[in-house]
């Protein structure tokens, strides 16, 4: 794991800020040009203990898929590809509580429909700060990486000439401090 210097989190459940997440990805369309998109619906769990650590679980809900083009995220959700009916979401989960760092690494379980296989995330943290409209403390990072449809069975029959196997997946995480 890489670390930089050390941060200080409140212990606690920490809540998503959905208003201010987003859940983002890229893959590439017939190897020329990327398609860009996001999930409109995901939860998270950030629960930090005593000593600092944190354990994290998310959800990505599939039937959220949006590129801004109806046609084609409705193809997208359709057995062809994503297979929502069967495969409603992706869940990562992070067994082992991890320090957060100003920038760092997490390695995790993602799950998609049964199958589970190690992601590792590149995490930027972006620091602790009170935010006037709640005034509440909120904790924001941003986090990248990829996974293989391949991996998780995803589209099996579709090539990757077609549709690229590798997907980058941008998370921008806003967190609201646990009560005291």
């Amino acid at each position: 794991m890489t670390t930089s210097e050390q941060t200080t989190i409140a212990p606690g459940s920490w809540t998503l800020d959905a208003a201010h997440s987003s859940v983002n990805f890229t893959v590439k369309h017939l190897g020329i040009s990327k398609v860009r998109g996001r999930f409109n619906r995901f939860e998270t769990a950030f629960v930090v203990d005593n000593e600092g650590k944190a354990v994290i679980e998310a959800t990505v809900y599939f039937d959220s898929f949006d590129t801004g083009n109806e046609y084609r995220d409705n193809h997208v959700r359709s057995a062809d590809i994503l297979d929502v009916a069967n495969l409603p979401h992706l869940t990562f989960r992070v067994p082992e509580g991890i320090k957060v760092a100003e920038e760092f690494e997490v390695t995790g379980e993602a799950t998609i429909g049964g199958i589970t296989k190690p992601v590792t995330l590149d995490v930027e943290w972006g620091g602790v700060q009170l935010f006037p409209g709640d005034n509440k403390n909120h904790a924001g990072f941003n986090a990248t990486g990829s996974i293989k449809r391949s991996d998780f069975n995803v589209a099996p029959g579709l090539p990757t000439a077609m549709l690229s196997d590798k997907i980058t997946v941008e998370l921008d995480i806003q967190l609201v401090e646990p009560e005291a």
